[in-house]
Parts: structure tokens; C-alpha cells; sequence
């Protein structure tokens, strides 16, 4: 007996092409969240931010660029890539937080909908291609994924495009120190409807939201340093320590019970790709995943968990269809994903949000 499942048909990203090193924050005037100066020389407050996140430079997108354009050169290459004909959509889903910010204007902008802007820059015609957005903290692509998912097995569409896009370099504070973690990209999947007697494609999924206790841990707030700003301007900011401990207690079990839930062991898995939010924080929730296994660290495959963020930062939305394009065009060696390969996404963000996918190529 066949049934529908939801595969990957096309996959496409954009990175932007201005590289930000650590040291070219050796300049910043970095505050405390009290606003008293940091009492540390700036080349100490960037080696133990490399040390911490494994972060030594990202990408910001050039001035002429906003979020929605990053999400059309993402999608242009995933239809590309997928070969088909970009008015057979039923579905655009844009993830991202804070809308088309402008490098000298932080207002959100997000009426029309991202979605639609993608839409309208395709020149998409078709008005059956439903288009809309997703606010879920960096999961927010992940959940885009779950939800073409839903439509896809449940009849209601055959082909549906989710995108990730974000422009976190515009709406961060200069003066804190967590500034440094934050990047800019776009990455895109296609989706599509496959009969088959075979598990394949996305096989389970799992979303979990605990914001009785943790969704203030992200929130928008003023600069760190007096009167940097207006009292109305806001930055994001972050409750790095308790983000930690929140997401290596929660995130293992999360992926864990996608899994188990799918009957599918870890041993079975060919790679595990997370968000890349800080690589200390991601090697430790992989190494947490397998002990729920009895798996000694020693024993965890050594090529498991593709990293980037050493390289491209925490881009929110955008690191998980980033990493994905790259393994699949080859442009993240030695990893390579092939056909059977089972393969967990994961992500964690504000909210705050969990959500894991295990998906069969």
C-alpha cells in the first residue's frame, strides 16, 4: 500500500558577500546589560567569543539588500535546481523575525508579507500559489517545513516552496557583546507530493513551545550603552547563559522523541544538521543526543554534525537550508548526503520553540 509523502525536489540559498571578521569588532565599545563598560580589552572579549561559540567571521548582506530579496535569489536557485515550473506552487512560506529592515531603519516592515514579495518577484501569476509568513524564532524555517508538510500529506497541495531568510546584522546592538554571534543569509527548499509503498522524504516531525518559563530568554530591548539610541529603538537581545542550559536539557530529548516515534534509532542516522546557533552549544546537545543512546562521546561518528557557523554565524532561519544547499551541491566537503541517507534537522529559538524532523532521501 503506497501513501504520500513530502520530498525534497529542490534545494537553493544566497550568502551574502561581505565577510565580517572577528577583528573587525576590535573597534566596538562593548557594555554590560547594567551599561557599565566592559572591563576587558577587546582582543580578550573576542578570542573567549571565539572560544565559546567557535565563531571566527560571518556574512552581512550588502546595503542594497533586504531579507525578501535575499528569499527570491534563494528560491530563483531552488526552482532552478528543482526544474520546475515556478507556477505550479501551491504554497510560499517565508520564515523570518523581523521583516525587510533597512540598514538605516530598523521599523519592521512586513505589509506585504515577505511571502508575497517573493511571489510578486518571481512573477509568479498563478493566484492559487498561496503565499504567508512564518514568526517562530530561528526554528521558524523548520516549522515552515512541518507545516508544507501537513498540506502535502493531507492532499491539499503537491508542491510547496519554504524559505528562511533573515537580516540579523541590522537589528543588533553594536555595544553588546552578543552582536558578534549574528549573520545574514536566505536558504530555500522545494517540496513536492511522492506516492510511494517506501518511506521516504520527511517521516516524522516534532514541535515543542515552553513559553510558560523561557519566552523572555529573546526579546527586543534598548542598547546596552546610555543614550546610544532612541528610548524607542530596540535590539534584539539575548539571556545567552540560561539559552545554554535550556536548550542542552530539552533540545536531545526533543530530537529523541522525533526519533523514537518514528522507530528509528540514532544509529541509523547519517547526519544530524542542527541550527547552527553557537558551535559549542550544538557539539554539546550532539554529544547529550547520543548518551540518551548509551552512545560514549568517544563513539559518535566524527563527520555526524556538518558545521558552519564558524564561517557564516548564527543567520536565525537561514542556517539550516544554508547547510543543507551546500552538502547537496557538493560546496561542504567531505559531507554528502545520498539517496536512503536518513538525515534529523533540528532547531531551538525564541519562543521558546523546539522542532526536529527526520527525513529519508
Amino acid at each position: 500500500m503506497s501513501n504520500l509523502y513530502s520530498v525534497i525536489v529542490g534545494t537553493g540559498a544566497y550568502i551574502p558577500p561581505v565577510k565580517v571578521t572577528n577583528e573587525d569588532f576590535l573597534s566596538n565599545e562593548f557594555y554590560e546589560k547594567d551599561g557599565s563598560p566592559v572591563n576587558k580589552q577587546n582582543e580578550e572579549i573576542i578570542e573567549k567569543f571565539k572560544e565559546i561559540t567557535t565563531i571566527e567571521e560571518r556574512r552581512y548582506a550588502p546595503d542594497n539588500m533586504l531579507t525578501s530579496d535575499m528569499a527570491t535569489v534563494a528560491a530563483e536557485n531552488a526552482l532552478k535546481q528543482s526544474g520546475i515550473d515556478k507556477e505550479t506552487l501551491d504554497y510560499i512560506i517565508v520564515a523570518h523575525n523581523f521583516g525587510d529592515v533597512k540598514p538605516d531603519n530598523k521599523q519592521v516592515d512586513i505589509v506585504p508579507s515577505l511571502a508575497a514579495r517573493v511571489k510578486f518577484n518571481l512573477k509568479i501569476e498563478n493566484p492559487f500559489c498561496v503565499t504567508y509568513d512564518v514568526i517562530f524564532g530561528c526554528p521558524g524555517w523548520l516549522q515552515g517545513v512541518i507545516q508544507a508538510d501537513f498540506y502535502i500529506r493531507s492532499g491539499k497541495a503537491k508542491r510547496v516552496m519554504v524559505i528562511g531568510s533573515e537580516t540579523l546584522s541590522r537589528v543588533t546592538d553594536p555595544h553588546d557583546r552578543d552582536t558578534m554571534l549574528y549573520a545574514d543569509g536566505a536558504g530555500a527548499v522545494i517540496l513536492e507530493q511522492k506516492e510511494s509503498e517506501e518511506p521516504v522524504g520527511i517521516l516524522n516531525h516534532k514541535t515543542r513551545s515552553d513559553t510558560y518559563e523561557y519566552s523572555q530568554m529573546l526579546s527586543m530591548d534598548v542598547s546596552y550603552k546610555e543614550n546610544y539610541s532612541s528610548m524607542t529603538e530596540y535590539f534584539l537581545k539575548m539571556n545567552g547563559r540560561r539559552l545554554y542550559q535550556y536548550a542542552l536539557s530539552t533540545v536531545p530529548q526533543a530530537i529523541k522523541l522525533c526519533l523514537d516515534e518514528a522507530n528509528i534509532s540514532i544509529t541509523e542516522i547519517k547526519k544530524v544538521l542542527i541550527h547552527q546557533a553557537n558551535g559549542k552549544m550544538d557539539d554539546a546537545i550532539l554529544k547529550r543526543l547520543y548518551h540518551l543512546y548509551g552512545i560514549k562521546e568517544e563513539d559518535i561518528p566524527h563527520d555526524v554534525m556538518p558545521m558552519t557557523v564558524h564561517w557564516l554565524g548564527n543567520s536565525s532561519v537561514a542556517t539550516l537550508p544554508t547547510l543543507l544547499d551546500l552538502i547537496m551541491h557538493d560546496k561542504l566537503p567531505p559531507h554528502k548526503i545520498e539517496k536512503g541517507d536518513k538525515v534529523v534537522f533540528a532547531s531551538v529559538g525564541a519562543g521558546m520553540n523546539i522542532n526536529a524532523v527526520v527525513y529519508r532521501f
